[in-house]
């Protein structure tokens, strides 16, 4: 299903700006709490907690480019690591230990995960080193099972990259960036991770890339679209039912409320006014923007 741009106007939204000065910040998780993210330019996996008023605390730091994150089931994070093509996982005494080396998997740098309940990771791989309008290098999404054995997913992605799982963990939800047109790819996961029944959730009209996603208690995925400036929200068929203007959106997170209803709760936003390193590097224009939903 697309959405229809003339149906569903922009809504305006109102936001708090809660942390800035970064360089592209980019993979938002609300966990255990508190808001992580990477700042992947900078190097580093940051934690912004509530109840310290979001004082960025560092949590990581690499000499290659961080971005997506997770946390096993025993709270300890995973930090996919996209220039080394490598899953690290941070101790409970904070040191680094590599939890997969994807080199010989991934066909160029990685870039967000999905960590699900059962601590299986769901890796996206950029394909190549193209950027629009050149067209992308299908890759695969790769699979990392809890004890680190790593495999294909799921071949001929177009720059795989939000990904979450519905809450029944039953299907796995892909966006894919660079795929004509954009879209949400959907998987069925198998009970020893497997992915099959691969199908198309949403086709977006225009110029539309989805990024960064987060799924709600109602299945409903919110989409940040960047170069469109808004973030959508794709219902569990395929629609999109709301459309909210955000400035350079690339990556949201969901603290949903208390009871896990789709309305209410805080949406997360990693804003950037550019993606390129040689940019951010002067211009550290990163945000993260939070909003009540209502």
């Amino acid at each position: 299903m697309s959405d229809d741009d003339a149906v569903r106007p922009k809504q305006p939204v109102e936001f708090e700006v809660i942390a800035e000065d970064l360089r592209f910040p980019e993979c938002p998780r609300w966990h255990d709490g508190a808001l992580w993210f990477s700042d992947v330019y900078d190097g580093r996996v940051l934690r912004l907690d509530p109840a310290g008023g979001f004082v960025p605390e560092v949590m990581v730091e690499l000499d290659t480019a961080p971005a997506g994150l997770g946390f096993l089931p025993d709270g300890r994070l995973l930090v996919a690591s996209g220039t080394d093509r490598t899953v690290y996982r941070r101790e409970h005494d904070g040191r680094l230990a590599v939890h997969a080396d994807l080199s010989d998997l991934a066909a160029w740098q990685l870039n967000d995960m999905l960590v699900d309940a059962a601590g299986r990771a769901y890796v996206g791989d950029y394909g190549d080193g193209s950027a629009p309008p050149e067209p992308a290098r299908p890759a695969d999404l790769i699979r990392v099972d809890p004890d680190g054995a790593a495999a294909s997913a799921a071949g001929g992605l177009m720059f795989a990259n939000g990904i979450v799982t519905t809450d029944d963990g039953a299907t796995l939800i892909v966006a894919e960036t660079r795929s004509v047109p954009g879209r949400l790819t959907s998987f069925s996961v198998g009970a020893d991770g497997t992915l099959a029944d691969r199908r198309t959730l949403c086709d977006f009209d225009g110029d539309v890339m989805p990024d960064g996603i987060a799924i709600d208690g109602d299945d409903n995925v919110w989409v940040a679209s960047p170069f469109t400036q808004e973030i959508l929200r794709v219902d569990a068929g395929g629609a999109v039912d709301r459309r909210l203007a955000v400035p350079h959106p690339y990556a949201v997170a969901l603290r949903r409320r208390s009871d896990g209803g789709a309305d209410g709760g805080e949406l997360f936003v990693c804003s950037s006014p550019d993606w390129r390193p040689e940019v951010t590097a002067t211009e550290r224009g990163g945000r993260i923007l939070r909003i009540t939903l209502g």
